[in-house]
């Protein structure tokens, strides 16, 4: 796989003659609804096909996986433009294998989503997880859960070969992370194992393979009682069978100060769970000033940190999926930033004609231009992903030794994403 970064004079044409492929494959493989509008700085994935088809009379994707030896997801993989559906006509050209990952190891991955997700995005994302995990599961005053409806999004995740997960989080019915409602949690035994028992049933009826806990804004002094919940469900579930992941705030020492870091123990989390989420992401964010998502140099931080108290092979690292457009001059408690996708951030660019940048030391793109308003012109600053920062941010995975990736979230498309993992690694599969 290459990825190019688009120069002035480029063309999908000329780079479809420079890489021995089609404009219409570039195309699609990187999404662009307007192929004659390339941006300078413009991250493209080129891919290299070891070997292709033609498809004939009769064909379908599952023949055609069986004949040359290959799974259908690898065929989903090496040809997005299926949108995971098995769809193919005669005279279609696929891409029957790729050059092996860089990597020869296999990695975990882990996408979020909620229920009411698109169902082509789904279906063309599937291919790429390991786990799908459905957010979420909240809690009610009285202790009981706040269901979902989650059933075909389950059955969907099967037919892909993959795991679904429960997320539990400490969400209250106004939807709010609440530290009040996980305290009331940890002060009762009665309500611990209540919600444990919760879990355990909906876990078994709704067909999920585990749950992961994502509680937030704990207090420093329930930091224990939240290990030991995490725990003790892992004790309940893991004879049966099902895994029970937690997610952990981004920290770099034990004492990092604030409600958001204080109650999550990595140590003891760490022994807890079976796999832990790193959020390694928002450090850009909605209220702060404009920055990269998710700056190489503070997720390194995070993991030269989280590495010396939990295995590397239980630890997931978060991937952002989204960027920020910050209306300037940034001003701190009044400012908001609105989020938007890589893709519409791409096509922004485009559209107000803004040359892409991209950050060496934060490893993420970037661009600034200014928008015509009534009281005049007003400059803007996007902060994004693509897949330079992916390739960046990946490779961390191997450096580190960890489990894999945990993506945040799956609700837009990105196929750069998707595409530059399946160049690093081999995608666990656990119903394959």
């Amino acid at each position: 796989m290459i990825i190019h970064t688009v120069q002035p004079g480029d063309s999908l044409y000329s780079l479809a003659r420079t890489y021995n492929t089609t404009a219409a494959r570039i195309a699609s493989d990187n999404a662009l609804s307007s192929p004659a509008a390339l941006t300078v700085g413009q991250a493209l994935v080129i891919l290299e096909p070891t070997q292709t088809y033609t498809v004939g009379a009769g064909d379908t994707l599952y023949s055609i996986a069986t004949r040359f030896g290959v799974s259908v997801n690898q065929l989903f993989r090496n040809n997005p433009q299926l949108l995971g559906e098995n769809r193919v006509s005669e005279g279609d050209e696929l891409i029957i294998s790729l050059p092996a990952p860089e990597y020869d190891r296999s990695v975990a991955v882990t996408g979020y989503a909620y229920p009411f997700i698109n169902r082509q995005i789904l279906t063309s994302t599937l291919p790429y997880l390991t786990y799908l995990t459905v957010f979420t599961y909240g809690i009610n005053d009285d202790g009981s859960l706040i269901t979902l409806d989650d059933e075909e999004i389950i059955s969907l995740a099967r037919q892909y070969g993959v795991a679904p997960i429960m997320m539990m989080s400490s969400l209250n019915a106004d939807g709010v992370f609440s530290n009040e409602l996980s305290t009331r949690i940890f002060e009762s035994p009665e309500l611990t194992a209540n919600l444990i028992n919760s879990i355990e049933q909906t876990v078994r009826e709704r067909g999920y393979a585990g749950v992961e806990f994502d509680f937030e804004y704990i207090s420093a002094e329930y930091a224990d009682e939240y290990a030991a919940l995490v725990n003790a469900t892992r004790e309940r579930l893991e004879p049966q069978g099902y895994v029970v992941f937690a997610d952990l705030a981004p920290k770099e020492s034990d004492d990092k100060p604030g409600l958001l870091y204080e109650g999550h123990d990595y140590a003891a989390l760490g022994e807890a769970a079976n796999r832990l989420l790193l959020m390694t992401y928002e450090y850009g964010y909605t209220y702060g000033p404009p920055m990269a998502v998710a700056p190489i140099g503070p997720v390194s931080g995070v993991l030269d940190y989280a590495v010396t108290r939990i295995p590397p092979s239980k630890l997931l690292l978060g991937e952002p999926n989204y960027g920020y457009n910050w209306t300037l001059p940034y001003v701190a408690g009044e400012s908001q930033a609105q989020s938007l996708s890589n893709y519409e951030a791409t096509e922004l660019a485009a559209q107000v004609r803004a040359a892409i940048q991209y950050d060496e030391v934060a490893q993420s793109p970037y661009f600034n231009y200014y928008e015509r308003t009534p009281e005049g012109a007003v400059e803007h600053e996007v902060w994004f992903e693509d897949a330079r920062s992916a390739d960046a941010s990946l490779r961390l995975i191997d450096q580190y030794d960890l489990a894999g990736t945990g993506v945040w979230n799956i609700m837009r498309y990105f196929p750069q994403l998707w595409l530059v993992l399946d160049s690093l690694y081999n995608i666990e599969k656990i119903y394959e």
